[in-house]
C-alpha cells in the first residue's frame, strides 16, 4: 500500500535555530502512529511542519500524492489533514453546536461518516453540553470538542498533538477509546502522548523523536523488546 504520508530528509527551522535534523517518515492510510519523546525533542514541531504552521520547512513532505511543502496549513486541511493542537484551542465564545458545524464538510472523496449526530454519539459527555459555551467546558470535554470539530471534517489524517495531557484518568480512557474508533473508520492519525502504555495498545507503530530526530521506528511490540530504548529516550 502507498503512503498516505511521506516525509523525506525534513529539516525546520525557527528562524536561525534548526529544529528538525532530517526527519524520514511514512503514514499508510488507516495507520494510527505513536510519536513519542521527551519534552522538548521536536514532536510538536513535526506536526507544525507536517500541517504547514512552520515557515522555514526543507526537505519533502506529500500528501496524498502531492507535494505540500509550499503549501499554506488551509490548503494542506482541503487535502484531507485535520489537527488538534497541544492546548485545544476551541472557541471560548461558540457553544458546543457551533464549534462543531462551523467545521463541518464532506471529505476529500465526499465520505460524510462524521456528522455532528455520530460525534454526540462517540461523546455523550458533548451532548449534555452542546448548548455551552467553549469556555464553560472542562479540559476534558474541551478536548473531545477538539478531537470532534477534527473529524467533522472527515479528514484523511489526523495530527493529535498531547491526546490526554491533563485529563483524569477516565477522561483519558474515553480518549483512547475514541483514538481505536478513529482506527476503525480507516482515518490515519499521528498521535502524540506520554503515555507511551497506553499508545502502544493501540497504535500501529511507535516512534521515538529525540533531538529532532527519529531514534526508532517500529512496532510496540518489537518496543517493548527493547527496555534500553524506553530508558534512555523516555527514562522509564
Amino acid at each position: 500500500m502507498s503512503a498516505l504520508l511521506s516525509i523525506s530528509d525534513l529539516r525546520s527551522f525557527y528562524g536561525p535555530s534548526q529544529a528538525l535534523h532530517g526527519v524520514n517518515l511514512e503514514v499508510k492510510r488507516g495507520e494510527q502512529i505513536a510519536l513519542i519523546g521527551r519534552n522538548g525533542m521536536g514532536k510538536t514541531t513535526l506536526l507544525k511542519s507536517i500541517m504547514g504552521f512552520m515557515a522555514d520547512r526543507r526537505g519533502e513532505i506529500c500528501f496524498a500524492g502531492a507535494s505540500t511543502l509550499k503549501s499554506q496549513p488551509e490548503d494542506i486541511a482541503r487535502a484531507g489533514m485535520a489537527y488538534v493542537p497541544e492546548g485545544r484551542g476551541v472557541f471560548g465564545s461558540l457553544s458546543v453546536v457551533e464549534n462543531l458545524v462551523m467545521s463541518a464538510r464532506p471529505g476529500v472523496s465526499g465520505q460524510q461518516r462524521w456528522t455532528l449526530d455520530r460525534v454526540f454519539e462517540v461523546f455523550p459527555r458533548l451532548t449534555k453540553r452542546r448548548m455551552n459555551g467553549g469556555h464553560q467546558l472542562s479540559g476534558g470535554e474541551q478536548q473531545m470538542l477538539s478531537i470532534g470539530r477534527a473529524l467533522m471534517t472527515n479528514p484523511d489524517l489526523i495530527l493529535l498533538d498531547e491526546a490526554t495531557e491533563g485529563l483524569a484518568p477516565l477522561i483519558a480512557q474515553e480518549i483512547w477509546k475514541t483514538l481505536g474508533i478513529i482506527r476503525g473508520e480507516g482515518i490515519a492519525t499521528i498521535v502524540v502522548d506520554k503515555d507511551h502504555r497506553s499508545l502502544s495498545k493501540v497504535a500501529d507503530r511507535m516512534v521515538i523523536m529525540t533531538k529532532g530526530e527519529i531514534a526508532f521506528d517500529g512496532t510496540p511490540a518489537t518496543l517493548a523488546t527493547r527496555p534500553d530504548l524506553l530508558e534512555k529516550h523516555l527514562g522509564v
